[in-house]
């Protein structure tokens, strides 16, 4: 997961660059980058870290130019090198920036491929890089000499489309012409575009991961880029769309509005708030079934993103809400942190529990969902340890049963702890006396009532269902000894292994 922004203005675009990046925060603390365009000239600065510690005055100076992209990083595919924080850059053909947002499933036969056909040179292990390779040889061969036009780049991405496996909304930055942006053929990561008005009378464009970030700098949202469609908007403001895929489908991912989006978001024409509130209704449903009046004392949530979620719950259930826990807005995600021991002191760091809040009663603990069980764990623990008499655990989530290959880095299967175990064993892990999980079909239904046009989903971290159609058990399997093993020869095992797959597929 990562936020990505692109910008096309008639005025110096680094601080508002910069300022939409800070509306993105949220779906990525690693690293941050902004590349400009200034008379054909990029100008590009990155780091490791916080939008705020990145950037300096120094860094913003030298970053000239009318249009622009910019980019948050969670690493999903690579590493957390600086060598690999975005934007990317290559210098053939116009010159090209991008910034990416997903995960490619065939990044590693892509790079192959790209070395040996396209004769193309990748220089990290990141797949963003050679998402950018393959629409810069794209972009090469749909052109002309030095012309370019938006007909030439729309064949450009309807090749990628056939090319590239996986989920991807991206933007980019070419040289001398304009902002290109595109999304994955299933629609699985979000992107969307508005437009500002200026004093002069001339429009100004924003493509952004979230339309919180086109809203909070004063744009209005104009839609979402479907699935499958490139926008062009060149440096004249003129914009220019086409469906560059034949049989394009929306599965937007389930875990956006669980948990990784800004809850004042919408997303697909279903705002991510409204949707929190009805997974807090349809858990409310099942916990009724469970649990007889009485039994619960008072709800509380896990901050910050399962708070719509318990609202809406204490208020169906007719039980009190309260807020137990206060959370440190510094700390990272413990999901996302190498090993327990470092996530379990995470937690302590980043919630600290309000001892009366608990002292003699029943807590209905509310998460948006449980993935490893280290952070439920040590929160149920304290709860105890502030007075609470019983622990009850819900997870406005269903089971995380599987690892998100699209964009989110979930552990592998083994981490994973319900994967393998019945809600009861999930139960004593936690230490918890009770736990409730949402139901699959009553988190699609969440979404579903908030827009009926949704009617399929990326939940492949709960239901196993795969959209793109080319990961398997196997290609699960080759993944995690990679990911455990990360040695060169299981790098080209994965390569042929994912040859195989694509040849398959082809073949059918």
């Amino acid at each position: 997961m990562c936020g990505i922004v692109g910008l096309v203005s008639h005025a110096p675009v680094n601080q508002m660059l910069y300022d939409a990046l800070l509306l993105l925060q949220h779906r990525g603390q690693d690293a941050a980058g902004i590349a400009t365009s200034n008379s054909g000239t990029f100008s590009m600065y990155k780091a490791n870290g916080l939008v705020r510690d990145v950037f300096r005055t120094r860094n913003m100076r030298s970053l000239l130019g009318n249009s622009g992209i910019g980019h948050v990083r969670y690493p999903t595919a690579g590493s957390s090198s600086e060598e690999e924080a975005q934007p990317f850059y290559v210098n053939a053909p116009f010159g090209i920036t991008l910034a990416h947002n997903g995960n490619l499933t065939n990044w590693e036969h892509l790079k192959q491929d790209m070395f040996t056909n396209d004769r193309r040179h990748i220089n990290t292990n990141s797949d963003s890089e050679v998402l950018l390779n393959v629409l810069a040889h794209e972009i090469q061969e749909a052109s002309s000499g030095t012309t370019l036009d938006p007909a030439a780049l729309f064949k450009a991405v309807r090749v990628l489309h056939k090319r590239v496996r996986g989920a991807y909304a991206a933007v980019a930055q070419i040289s001398g012409h304009g902002l290109l942006a595109f999304r994955d053929p299933f629609g699985i990561r979000p992107l969307c575009y508005g437009i500002m008005e200026t004093e002069s009378g001339k429009s100004e464009y924003m493509v952004a991961s979230e339309s919180v970030a086109l809203e909070g700098m004063g744009y209005r949202f104009v839609r979402d880029i479907a699935p499958g469609e490139a926008i062009f908007i060149d440096l004249d403001g003129g914009v220019h769309t086409e469906q560059c895929h034949d049989n394009p489908t929306l599965n937007i991912c389930a875990f956006e509005y669980v948990y990784l989006a800004r809850p004042d978001s919408v997303i697909d024409g279903a705002s991510v708030y409204a949707t929190r509130l009805r997974m807090g209704e349809y858990l409310a449903d099942k916990i009724k079934q469970q649990f007889s009046a009485g039994d619960i004392d008072v709800v509380m949530p896990i901050p910050d993103s399962s708070r719509p979620a318990a609202i809406q719950l204490a208020l169906k259930l007719g039980i009190e809400y309260r807020e137990g826990f206060i959370k440190n807005r510094y700390i990272g995600r413990t999901f996302i942190m190498p090993g327990q021991a470092m996530r379990k002191k995470s937690v302590r760091q980043k919630l600290n529990a309000i001892g009366a809040e608990f002292k003699g009663k029943t807590v209905l603990l509310v998460d948006d969902s449980i993935v490893r069980g280290t952070t439920s764990r040590e929160i149920v623990q304290m709860a105890r340890e502030s007075g609470a008499k019983k622990v009850i655990f819900a997870s406005a989530a269903p089971p995380v049963l599987y690892p998100n290959v699209y964009g989110i880095d979930m552990p592998t299967r083994d981490e994973l702890i319900a994967f393998g175990r019945s809600h009861e064993e999930i139960c004593r892990e936690i230490t918890a006396d009770a736990l409730v999980y949402q139901d699959v079909d009553a988190l699609k239904r969440s979404i579903y009532d908030v827009n009926p046009e949704l009617q399929s989903f990326e939940a492949s971290c709960f239901d196993g269902i795969y959209v793109t159609g080319d990961v398997t058990p196997q290609y699960l399997d080759r993944l995690e000894f990679a990911r455990h093993h990360p040695t060169k020869s299981v790098i080209e095992d994965a390569t042929r292994t994912q040859l195989n797959l694509n040849k398959a597929t082809t073949e059918q």
